[in-house]
């Protein structure tokens, strides 16, 4: 696991040469070359993007330009095609160079035989966007679970891509049913994890998914929800990432009151 600006990245090394999750941002590209040149002397040879989002694709294009085939579910290909808005940000995103594109995509799951192992690729539906893969590197019992785990903060859920508290939850318990004390578990953001610590994740969205729908379901305003302070309970626990608790709220309630 190499850490950085961006999203968390898998690394496998081996005699069939390197495989990638995810890439940050471009001007790391250098510096992600030089951290895996430390762990093995053979090539990037696949790059896997977890999701479309530039902090985790923004390196795609050097990459895919030095031959690397990069690999991700349909969704990633599409969305990278065009301009995108991050509603909760109101901030455009750009459409790609045809470089930093995916060329080969994939609906379901994808199957990796490199390294004397299986490394599997399963998309998981609406959880943080409509694009997101899971990564299983079975051999060494080690999940890269993108972004639908932000390791003890809350997470950001991009509703404008297709991303559901709903599908996170869903997301997080199918994640669960394929570990057990043992597994090592790479988060999208956050330190390296293991399942206990993903159970208490899975506890946090049920329990904020659970207040919200309360709230809409008295009629309460997203306004006077968020100003009650619903979270302050567990705020000190998962309120010091990049989205404030008001930010978190303001997401799922949108997104439940659709």
């Amino acid at each position: 696991m190499l850490t950085g600006e961006g999203g968390n990245i898998g690394v496998s090394a081996g005699e069939d040469g390197v495989f990638l999750i995810d890439d940050q941002f471009a001007p790391l590209t250098e510096k992600i070359r030089t951290a895996v040149s430390a762990i093995s002397n053979q090539p990037i040879r696949f790059l896997l993007n977890t999701h479309w989002h530039p902090d985790h694709t923004g390196g795609n294009e050097n990459l895919g330009r030095a031959g690397v085939v990069i690999v991700a579910h349909d969704n990633v290909r599409k969305r990278m095609s065009v301009a995108q808005l991050l509603e909760t940000f109101n901030m455009e995103i750009p459409a790609s160079p045809p470089a930093a594109l995916p060329v080969i995509t994939f609906n379901d799951r994808a199957t990796f035989h490199l390294n004397g192992g299986e490394i599997q690729a399963f998309h998981l539906e609406t959880a943080h966007t409509d694009g997101d893969s899971i990564i299983y590197f079975e051999d060494v019992d080690v999940i890269h679970t993108g972004d639908i785990y932000f390791n003890g903060i809350y997470p950001f859920i991009d509703v404008s891509s297709g991303g559901s508290i709903e599908g996170m939850i869903a997301a997080v318990n199918r994640v669960l049913g394929m570990t057990d004390a043992q597994t090592k578990i790479i988060p999208g953001h956050g330190p390296l994890s293991n399942r206990a610590e993903l159970v208490a994740y899975q506890a946090m969205l049920v329990l904020v998914r659970d207040r919200v729908k309360i709230a809409i379901a008295n009629g309460i305003s997203m306004e006077d929800f968020i100003a009650s302070k619903p979270t302050a309970d567990i705020d000190s626990s998962w309120g010091k990432g990049f989205l404030s608790p008001e930010q978190f709220l303001q997401i799922v309630y949108t997104d439940l009151s659709r």
